[in-house]
């Protein structure tokens, strides 16, 4: 089983900029609406809207880590590509697509694969903070908060791009106990690493492994 990781931010939050330390080959993106990085450094990108694409990429173990970026906007250009159809099939429609998405990155990705959907927030009616879905049967059946393990909210504070990973009762920001920092600086690549190191995942890549392999290797002659 792989695992699945929301990035949850209002644009402009750092979402895709959480990007820049990764090296190409180490992260495949998954481009729905086909934006350029915001920083120069190339990554593997391709541009998709195609949830047999999306989840054909996220199963083939090509990768240790895939990014779906912005996963949200599947729902609503799927809305929009059927604003002429009458009825709330379209709707089910939407909401199996996206927990097949899901379900690819949890129950059929292979061991040691991480993927992380970026999405966006809104307030329900209680003024807390919600995924952003289309239709009510993701919310109300489902729960894709409730379906993923690690949840982390983007922040801008006092100027600064934060990841925040603890719950205060308004956000939606959880992780396991120990496993990342209440508050860290908006960096995925280290938000990979110590979700890996918790659950003794594989690293990114295999040379990955090797130099940690050499460094361990060179640390015990030192003992």
């Amino acid at each position: 089983m792989g695992v699945c990781v929301i990035v949850l931010g209002k644009s402009g939050s750092g979402k895709s900029t959480s990007l820049r330390n990764f090296e190409p080959g180490e992260v495949g993106i998954l481009n729905v609406m086909g934006k350029p990085l915001p920083f120069r450094k190339k990554l593997d990108s391709t541009n998709t809207q195609d949830y047999r694409t999306i989840r054909a990429c996220i199963t083939s173990g090509k990768r240790r880590a895939w990014v779906v970026d912005d996963a949200g906007y599947l729902m609503s250009l799927e809305n929009f590509a059927r604003a002429r159809e009458t009825g709330y099939g379209k709707f089910t429609d939407m909401a199996v697509n996206f927990q097949e998405l899901i379900k690819s990155a949890t129950v059929l990705a292979p061991e040691d694969c991480i993927t992380y959907l970026f999405m966006h927030p809104e307030l329900d009616a209680n003024g807390h903070e919600k995924i952003r879905t289309v239709g009510r049967m993701l919310d109300e059946k489902f729960g894709i908060e409730g379906a993923v393990p690690v949840l982390i909210d983007c922040e801008v504070r006092d100027g600064r791009h934060v990841f925040v990973t603890e719950n205060d009762g308004a956000n939606m920001a959880k992780a396991p106990m120990g496993m990342l920092p209440g508050t860290m600086d908006n960096d995925l690549k280290e938000v990979d690493r110590l979700i890996r190191e918790y659950w003794g995942m594989a690293p990114l890549t295999d040379d990955a492994a090797k130099k940690r392999g050499g460094k361990e290797r060179k640390d015990e002659g030192k003992r």
